[in-house]
Formats: C-alpha cells, sequence, structure tokens
C-alpha cells in the first residue's frame, strides 16, 4: 500500500509541474499583457513609464528567468501580487475557494441523489419505454450548452416566477437576517447554479450506473442468490447494488476536475463569487500572477481529488493495490 502510495503521489508531482510549465506558457503566449492593457487607456503614458512598469513586475526579464523566480516564489506558497489592486494572489484565492468548494459540493450531491437512481431504474426497467426516456432526458442534458440551460433558469424561476435569487451568494440585507435566515438565503443562491450544474452533469454518471449493474446482474453470484430463493429486490440492492458503489468513489475524483472546469461558466452566468469568476476577471485584465495562481492551486486540487479517490478505491478494494 505505502508503494502505491509512493508512485501515486510521485505521478501528482510531475502532473502538477507540467501543468506549471503550460499554465506559464499560455500566458506568455497570450495576445496583449497587463502593461499594454493598464497603459491604453491613458494618453499620458510614455514608453518610457511602460519601461518602468515592466522593470518593476519583471517582466522585462527572458521567459526562464520569470519562471524560474515563478516556481521559487511558488515552493514558499507566494504566489505574488495581483496586477489589478496589489493584493496577495494567495489571498485573493483563499477567501474565493470555501465559495466555490459549497458549490461543487453541493451539485456532486445533486447529482448522486438524481443519477444513481435515474441509472438503477433504468438497469431494472431495461429497454422499456421507461429506460428510453430517462435516456432522453440525460442526453438533452448532456447535450445542452451549459450558458443557455442557465439562462433558461434564470428566466423562469428568477425573472418570470420570482422564486429564486439570481445571483450572487448573498442579499443586501444578509447582514441584518438571524442564523436561520442566513442559512436559507445562502441556500436559495445555491439552488439555480447548482440545478444547472447538475443536470448537465446527470448522463454519464446515470449511464454508467445502468452499464455497471446490468454488468453485475449477469455474474454467477447473483445467479445463485436468486437460485437460493432470494426476491429479486434483496439480490438487486443487497448484492448488485452494492457491487456498483467502489467504482463510483472512482467517479467522485474524476467529476472534480468537470465541475471546476465548469465554474468558470457557472460562476461568471451568476455572478457568483467563487474561484471561476476569479478566473474569469483575471483573464480580462490580464493579470498574469492572479491566472497563474489560479491555475496552480486549481489543478492541485484536481490531482488531490484524483489520489484521494485512488486512495479510496485501493482501501476498499484490495484486488486494486495487489495490481498495482
Amino acid at each position: 500500500m505505502a508503494r502505491y502510495l509512493g508512485r501515486r503521489l510521485a505521478s501528482m508531482l510531475f502532473l502538477l509541474w507540467g501543468i506549471t510549465v503550460m499554465t506559464f506558457g499560455v500566458m506568455q503566449l497570450a495576445p496583449g499583457g497587463p502593461i499594454d492593457l493598464a497603459t491604453e487607456m491613458s494618453a499620458r503614458t510614455s514608453p518610457e513609464i511602460k519601461d518602468k512598469l515592466k522593470v518593476l513586475y519583471g517582466l522585462d526579464q527572458p521567459w526562464y528567468i520569470q519562471y524560474g523566480r515563478w516556481m521559487k516564489r511558488i515552493a514558499r506558497l507566494d504566489f505574488g501580487t495581483s496586477f489589478k489592486d496589489e493584493r496577495p494572489v494567495i489571498d485573493k484565492i483563499v477567501e474565493r475557494v470555501p465559495n466555490t468548494l459549497l458549490l461543487n459540493l453541493c451539485t456532486m450531491i445533486l447529482i448522486f441523489l438524481l443519477a444513481i437512481p435515474i441509472g438503477a431504474v433504468s438497469a431494472i426497467k431495461q429497454n422499456s419505454l421507461v429506460d428510453r426516456g430517462l435516456a432522453v432526458l440525460v442526453f438533452i442534458g448532456f447535450s445542452m450548452p451549459t450558458f443557455w440551460f442557465g439562462l433558461l433558469m434564470m428566466m423562469f424561476f428568477g425573472i418570470l416566477l420570482g422564486w429564486l435569487p439570481v445571483s450572487g451568494l448573498h442579499s443586501l440585507n444578509y447582514t441584518d437576517l438571524g442564523f436561520g435566515g442566513r442559512i436559507w438565503d445562502t441556500a436559495q443562491h445555491l439552488i439555480l447554479p447548482s440545478l444547472t450544474a447538475a443536470f448537465t452533469g446527470l448522463a454519464f454518471l446515470s449511464r454508467y450506473t445502468r452499464v455497471m449493474l446490468l454488468e453485475v446482474i449477469r455474474q454467477d453470484y447473483v445467479r445463485s442468490a436468486r437460485a437460493k430463493g432470494l426476491s429479486s429486490q434483496r439480490v438487486f440492492w443487497r448484492h448488485a447494488f452494492r457491487n456498483t458503489l467502489i467504482p463510483m468513489v472512482t467517479l467522485m475524483g474524476l467529476m472534480l476536475p468537470d465541475l471546476i472546469g465548469g465554474a468558470f461558466i457557472f460562476e461568471t452566468i451568476f455572478a457568483y463569487p467563487g474561484l471561476g469568476r476569479l478566473g474569469m476577471d483575471a483573464m480580462m485584465a490580464r493579470d498574469y500572477p492572479v491566472v497563474m495562481g489560479l491555475g496552480t492551486i486549481v489543478a492541485f486540487l484536481t490531482l488531490l481529488g484524483n489520489f484521494l479517490a485512488d486512495v479510496g478505491v485501493a482501501v476498499v478494494d484490495p484486488r486494486v493495490r495487489l495490481a498495482k
């Protein structure tokens, strides 16, 4: 087990280094720059002032020197300061992490609560009208553009019906509310972005659950359980369904990158104060330190999620660690 975890940790660190190289390279190749964007609106900005700003931020150095300095700072958990407001990047990211984790946690809970029953019903009613109807429903969610579905939800539930808020995490009177009122206010702001993310992410997990259940049902030990006279429901839920839960642990880790990547869309549409919106604002402002720091931390969280998923699978299924 220790050897397996050591290999997985080494692989994770190598991937993280590769991601820092890619992130730095993409920002170097991006058109325009932070100095150009900050000075183009000012007619008084002379070329000498631009050169001084480049020296101030170290942008006059070759790319490998800039990368080396950046990596040294990362080793000390110092991601530099934002070009936009001079605040430490790590402070800006840390204050947004809880919001993004809260949104992703709600989304994952919704996906598992909806996708697993849909997959189970589809497997029980295989090739029936119910099975085909559920397949059409989940594939509509899979193929529907996220931003378009989010806008539909905002227009229907937020504007036409007026049931739910359409932006932000808190209302303007949030500080005046009591404890229960604050929880309810936050929950209301999470419903629309969580539902949007969950509906578009149902297809993969529900169809995977269906396929796994159909495969397990055909196993010899399930036929043996039926031959002993156990009821169909007991065979399904106690012997077939429980064995499909092991791959779900892996899927929880694999779904995390999609949710974090999709957060750029959800959080921008719903003006949600999370990492996705912070990254979008930083990219529009060519705020290099924030974009690179955010990319590195999101990549680390993604790799950590996959690592924990692998550890979980190795713990619950000894065949995995023995095979490694």
